[in-house]
């Protein structure tokens, strides 16, 4: 069920924007924001892949997770919570979590894949990714640098999944339908899942892809 709340309205202070003012009054009248400084979430995301869980059952006590893109730590938070075994990694320093090895580095080299595999250690159960690149504000190339960068993730799937395993990874509307195709190839079932926690304005959608069957070496 979508979590609500009262709103509070902002006005522009001398030291402040519109635009400032604006982001404040959004983040201020967020339910999802409110909710995770209550539940001691580092971020409102974390109840997107909570959703997600209770959906599709991903996050089970003793399964192995790697999450992508990992800054702030919320989706690292959940896992941990469901009992999983967690290992993270982001281009931005991430605050420590008790337990959970955090790493710094560019998932698409490979001493950062061998980093992820040492530290877990061995491919994952479960591929988390809610990696995304600098918005442009340009609709059409934010949409084909997405679908890159989602691309990059199914093609590491081999590397870092174990067979049987599963995904989630982030896209923008326009894109779902290429890479639908695309996970198919690799897993026996995939969903696609907007999240009650998604932003109105947003056009993330989240690929749920289960089941992975690595292809057969040629």
């Amino acid at each position: 069920m979508p979590i609500r709340s009262a709103r509070v309205r902002v006005k522009t202070a001398k030291q402040r924007s519109a635009a400032s003012s604006r982001w404040l009054e959004r983040q201020l009248n967020d339910p999802y924001v409110q909710a995770a400084r209550r539940q001691g979430y580092r971020s409102r995301a974390a109840f997107k892949l909570a959703e997600m869980d209770q959906r599709f059952g991903l996050l089970k006590p003793g399964r192995k997770v790697i999450d992508l893109g990992s800054a702030p730590g919320g989706w690292v938070q959940v896992a941990l919570a469901k009992g999983c075994r967690v290992v993270g990694i982001d281009l931005l320093e991430i605050p420590p979590i008790e337990g959970v090895p955090l790493l710094i580095g560019d998932i698409f080299e490979d001493a950062a894949v061998e980093q992820l595999l040492a530290a877990l250690p061995g491919p994952a159960d479960v591929l988390l990714s809610d990696l995304a690149p600098s918005a442009t504000g340009r609709r059409m190339v934010d949409r084909l640098r997405t679908e890159a960068l989602a691309e990059a993730v199914l093609a590491l799937a081999p590397r870092l999944l174990v067979p049987g395993g599963h995904a989630v990874i982030k896209l923008l509307r326009g894109i779902e339908a290429g890479m639908v195709a695309s996970a198919k190839q690799q897993f026996a079932r995939t969903k696609l899942m907007r999240p009650e926690a998604t932003r109105r304005d947003s056009s993330e959608i989240y690929l749920v892809a289960e089941n992975f069957q690595p292809k057969a070496p040629d």
